[in-house]
């Protein structure tokens, strides 16, 4: 047998996050929260399989959350020690390779987000209510978890909280019950999904429809009543974008698709699966972001339903959803993809040349460079290719790995399926070199003509 080895990192990223010796299928999740004191409750019921047969478990999860109960298939465990963030079980026996994991725990305390190289992710505290916005590590605020995103499973997300509010996680609503001064909402998420993209959301929120052509994707908004106005107006073209994605990229993979708006200002939009939130700064009454509002739906495909199997690859993320927005541009009859592309070259070109896009390491996985040149390299793939095969190649990339993991690697070796010659010079360049490549050239015919 292996040694026993907890601490061998999953991802060299975020080195103490991540767990080894199972594989999560199914999360389910009783919670109880109370708004005016900040204080959750919490059952987590988690079904794995192990891949190995090891003495002790672990599962993620925030110092602020004591740990009450544990059980490990139905009995209790012989310990169990809850110390830096891990919490570590023991088994009285050894499960075999293969075997069922049903653990149990049983927690409570005050969530607060938890502190990174990237600020702070995870529960947060609004003005009169919550938001949770985990990437990279910030799940283990909320719920014990193998908190990396190679690890996909489905959920039931059950929330109860005081009735005034109004509480959204991912998936259906398949049961809301009121009882005395508590709701409870019931979420089912089948589709599998990263620990990271779980969400709860909780405000004086009231839902609505949005309005779309019959036979489109159901999309609604939960947001403040204040903001239904400029709402609808910044969020109108939400339907006709929902289209032009399913064109591009392939049909949108979950079964509908909501948008919170909180009644506080965020700095920055964020995506959860099925799920996009953002401020009450973003309606602003004159689409002053609908770059952005484009940039989040695109992330069901590039992210939610496509996840990286590996934190170094997060331009398959963001480079794509970064895409998506000057596609999106181009067929609302704003600039094209490719002048918006060469203007993004000539601003990247000012900047220091010290990014390497395949392996931008942990301190700058979310630098703006990382969106805007994984942008640049598909568009650089898109002209190198034209436009019908270039879009070919991204609905297979979408349909082959939904709900998947995926790697650089695997969308390069895609690629090169699409091209009749060799790619290699464009990936040495774009991916694993730092100094900027020049863009193509556009075709005299127009690689880009046929966006709209």
């Amino acid at each position: 047998m292996m040694p026993d080895r907890l601490d061998q990192p999953i991802d060299d990223y975020l080195p103490q996050n991540g767990n080894r010796g199972y594989r999560v299928s199914r999360y389910e999740l009783e919670l109880v929260y109370k708004v005016a004191s900040n204080r959750l409750a919490g059952r987590a019921d988690i079904t794995a399989v192990t891949t190995g047969v090891r003495d002790r478990f672990a599962l993620d999860l925030s110092q602020a959350l004591a740990v009450s109960k544990v059980f490990v298939n139905g009995a209790k465990p012989a310990k169990f020690t809850h110390q830096r963030g891990k919490l570590v079980i023991t088994p009285r026996q050894r499960i075999p390779a293969g075997g069922v994991l049903a653990l149990t725990v049983q927690y409570a305390g005050p969530p607060r987000p938890l502190r990174g190289p990237w600020g702070e992710v995870g529960w947060e505290e609004l003005t009169d209510g919550v938001l949770v916005a985990s990437q990279p590590n910030g799940a283990a605020s909320w719920f014990p978890c193998d908190d990396h995103p190679s690890s996909k499973a489905s959920y039931r997300i059950s929330i109860t909280t005081d009735s005034p509010y109004y509480a959204q996680a991912n998936g259906t609503l398949v049961r809301k019950q009121t009882k005395a001064s508590q709701t409870t909402w019931v979420y089912e998420q089948p589709e599998p999904m990263s620990t990271y993209l779980a969400t709860i959301q909780i405000g004086q929120y009231r839902k609505q429809r949005v309005d779309a052509p019959r036979g489109a994707v159901p999309m609604q908004a939960v947001l403040p009543p204040r903001l239904r106005a400029a709402f609808e107006h910044d969020f109108a073209r939400q339907p006709r974008m929902m289209e032009v994605f399913a064109e591009k990229f392939g049909p949108y993979p979950f079964e509908a698709y909501t948008v919170v708006v909180t009644d506080d200002e965020l700095e920055i939009p964020i995506e959860a699966q099925g799920i996009s939130v953002f401020g009450a700064n973003h309606c602003d009454g004159r689409r002053g972001y609908e770059r952005l509002v484009a940039h989040e739906l695109a992330h069901q495909w590039f992210g939610n339903s496509l996840t990286i199997a590996r934190w170094r690859d997060i331009w398959l993320h963001e480079g794509f959803a970064c895409y998506a927005e000057w596609i999106w541009s181009e067929a609302a009859g704003g600039p094209s993809a490719d002048q918006l592309a060469r203007t993004a070259h000539r601003n990247l070109a000012r900047l220091p040349q010290d990014l390497l896009l395949a392996d931008p390491g942990p301190d700058h996985m979310f630098d703006d460079r990382v969106y805007k040149r994984g942008a640049l390299t598909l568009h650089a793939l898109r002209l190198t290719l034209g436009d019908p095969v270039f879009f070919d190649l991204l609905r297979e990339w979408t349909a082959r790995y939904r709900h998947a993991s995926i790697t650089t690697e695997e969308f390069t070796d895609l690629a090169g399926h699409y091209s009749t010659r060799s790619l290699r010079s464009l990936w040495d360049s774009w991916l694993h070199a730092r100094p900027l490549p020049q863009l193509p050239a556009l075709p005299a015919f127009g690689a880009t003509s046929d966006t709209g």
